[in-house]
């Protein structure tokens, strides 16, 4: 994502490819540009000049194809008093903050036509042309008022963002109190199957340095399986999915879908559930990421432990996700949309589960204008997390067929293989 101008575009690059993840689960619902990620409208770059050919800002009051006054060239506004286009007007202040014009000289008797050809063979015909059509010497400032100007610009632009900002956070609306209900609903669900709470930190325990750091089993891709980190793991791996099912049964309407939808559902999020639980546990002082409000693990034993490239992107996203200073309220709100995706293959009440989500981003916009998070553009920036979350899921599931053929079927739990098998 980039800004120019300001406005926001999107490259047309991997992370647009990423966005299909999500495209069609989160479908409305929001501001700014937030509809656009939500809709898959790319946003379009607004240039001023281009490197390939040179198109210049047309200010509006003038006509189209309007000429440059001094050499007929096609002009791009009123520059020192008169229309003209930018390489006169460049010539113009040069020839008067350098002093340039008394060593002009012209070789014919100062009779030089001066048009957009010839204006480049006699500087001293130019410079009188431009005075002659009204140009004003007095309006060209020299270096340390331009840069007063210059820097008067700025602060003037860097005060408009501000309002701006501030007005776009008054005029937002907040939850409604049908709104706070769900609001209260999903974040009581999550407080009460959220291990430690607030607590992780003083609770947890790190996994012993000389863990996950022998490779024992080869991996596909180039990864290593430490068995023992791998046995570790799998302790916690089943209070964890245990975790994530009990959130979602404590929601009202996803207990109200078939039974089969409710697996099929839960078996699309619990390892984005899971992911998203890890990653806003993450330590930047130990650089460490809290699984399961209980073990601490590094970056190297997570992926040496079975997760392989899976560990770089719940890490990267813990590193992401720490400058967002999420509450439980925004994550318990986060994994609700994460479990209500009506994309997941087999499920048979799209629309129903579609409904739930949408209500549940609107909330969930609602309550980050409640929160006035000091982040520009915080929303669509926040709903890139769930693009980023369901990638986890997808690669998670690859990871873990190769995993099969790796390890031994007796070292993973139940739970653990009735939830990622297909």
């Amino acid at each position: 994502m980039g800004k120019a101008d300001g406005f926001l575009w999107v490259t047309e690059t991997g992370a647009n490819i990423a966005l299909l993840f999500v495209l069609t689960a989160v479908k409305r619902y929001c501001s700014f540009c937030s509809h656009c990620i939500l809709n898959g409208t790319l946003w379009s770059c607004m240039y001023t000049y281009s490197p390939t050919e040179k198109k210049w800002y047309i200010p509006s009051y003038l006509d189209k194809d309007e000429l440059c006054v001094v050499c007929g060239d096609k002009a791009t506004g009123y520059h020192y008093r008169c229309i003209t286009c930018e390489g006169c007007k460049g010539f113009f202040r040069r020839t008067i903050q350098k002093n340039l014009h008394p060593s002009y000289s012209c070789k014919y008797e100062g009779k030089c036509v001066i048009d957009k050809v010839t204006r480049n063979q006699c500087q001293e015909c130019r410079f009188k042309k431009c005075i002659a059509v009204g140009m004003a010497t007095d309006l060209v400032l020299d270096d340390s008022k331009r840069l007063a100007k210059r820097k008067l610009i700025e602060e003037n632009r860097e005060k408009r963002r501000k309002d701006e900002i501030q007005k776009s956070l008054v005029q937002k609306p907040e939850p409604t109190q049908e709104e706070w209900e769900l609001i209260q609903v999903v974040s009581e669900a999550h407080v009460a199957t959220n291990a430690q709470g607030s607590h992780w930190k003083q609770k947890r325990k790190f996994l012993p340095e000389d863990i996950g750091q022998a490779p024992i089993v080869n991996a596909p891709e180039g990864g290593k399986v430490d068995l023992e980190a791998f046995s570790q793991f799998t302790k916690i791996i089943t209070p964890a999915i245990t975790r994530v099912v009990d959130f979602a049964k404590k929601l009202p309407m996803f207990c109200e879908l078939p039974c089969e939808d409710q697996i099929i559902l839960l078996k699309g999020c619990c390892m984005e559930i899971m992911s998203l639980r890890a990653a806003v546990r993450y330590d930047p002082e130990s650089e460490t990421l809290t699984l399961n409000g209980e073990m601490a693990v590094t970056r190297g034993q997570l992926k040496n432990g079975g997760l392989g490239v899976v560990s770089d992107a719940i890490f990267d996203l813990g590193v992401s996700l720490s400058s967002f200073s999420l509450d439980d309220t925004e994550v318990a709100l986060l994994q609700a949309v994460l479990l209500m995706s009506s994309d997941r293959p087999g499920l048979t009440s799209v629309e129903r589960i579609e409904k739930c989500q949408e209500g549940f981003l609107l909330a969930f916009e609602h309550y980050i204008n409640y929160r006035k998070h000091n982040i520009a553009h915080f929303w669509p920036k926040l709903l890139m997390k769930v693009t980023d979350l369901r990638m986890i899921g997808a690669c998670h599931a690859s990871r873990f067929l190769h995993m099969k053929v790796e390890c031994p079927t007796e070292l993973f739990p139940p739970l653990f293989l009735e939830v990622f098998e297909d």
